[in-house]
């Protein structure tokens, strides 16, 4: 699993509102809620679940870096993600440490989709089980001709536990995500389309790679200032977890912090018509 950045330039503010805080906020899960991240950290590494501790480390990396707009999420060697790893799985498998790894990945996966920057899954082979759940904690998906996404956790006599269940239901509908959970139904790149999983389809002509046509699709999210770039990924992700009026209020803190601000002056500066 890699994680690919683009962009130069990052704006961070270091006045911040509590309404502002609230919106956020990273983890979902911490001591107050029973969670002790650093004894489920040690089960994971004694257990071989390395895949999942990875990727918690590429995300508070990203958190802390000062510079980029858009990410790319994707696979190695032509297969997005298949899942947790199952000899970790096999080693946990009490209930209460399966929803401490649960409650590990959708803090993991929250802060992944919480960040300041757009980002993209791009789907090669196979996003399966975990996989899956991973694609709906990016903004968009973009799926290779040849690819599948699949729900395949009622073969293991499971649901979605990483999250993936309530984002999947925010992005193809209730009834769509009852049919992909409850059918483990196989979705390529034209079903995808269909109910909204999938937000383009690689051609992959003229030999172009799929990272680079990734990048080239993603560039039209991230072109501009990253300090307004990163203010819309801020008030969306508000306008999607917080109630109408506190994300209004956020909508005004943010407005503030670019309103006057640079790209702001020079927009105006340079007397340029809306295009």
């Amino acid at each position: 699993m890699a994680l690919s950045s683009a962009g130069r330039h990052i704006w961070k503010s270091t006045t911040l509102t509590v309404r502002r805080l609230q919106c956020r906020q990273t983890a979902v899960y911490t001591v107050v809620h029973g969670f002790n991240d650093e004894e489920i950290r040690g089960k994971l590494r004694a257990f071989h679940g390395t895949m999942m501790l990875e990727l918690e480390e590429k995300v508070t990396q990203l958190e802390d870096w000062p510079e980029g707009k858009g990410l790319i999420v994707q696979g190695a060697a032509g297969t997005f993600c298949s899942g947790s790893d199952l000899n970790a799985v096999r080693a946990i498998s009490n209930p209460q440490d399966g929803m401490k790894m649960c409650m590990f990945m959708q803090n993991t996966l929250t802060r992944l989709l919480r960040l300041p920057l757009i980002s993209v899954a791009l789907v090669e082979g196979k996003a399966l089980g975990g996989g899956s759940e991973l694609t709906t904690s990016c903004d968009f998906r973009l799926m290779a001709p040849d690819s599948v996404i699949q729900f395949v956790h009622k073969h293991m006599g499971l649901v979605p536990g990483w999250g993936g269940a309530a984002r999947l239901v925010r992005i193809v509908g209730s009834q769509n995500a009852l049919k992909l959970l409850g059918g483990a139904k196989k979705v390529d790149p034209e079903y995808g389309t269909q109910i909204g999983l999938a937000d383009g389809v690689l051609s992959l002509a003229d030999g172009t790679s799929a990272l680079v046509e990734a990048e080239q699709w993603l560039a039209q999210y991230t072109k501009g200032p990253a300090m307004v770039i990163r203010a819309a990924k801020q008030v969306v992700v508000c306008g999607r977890e917080l109630p109408l009026e506190d994300a209004l209020r956020t909508e005004k803190d943010v407005f503030g912090t670019v309103w006057g601000g640079p790209a702001n002056l020079a927009a105006l500066a340079s007397k340029s018509k809306h295009k």
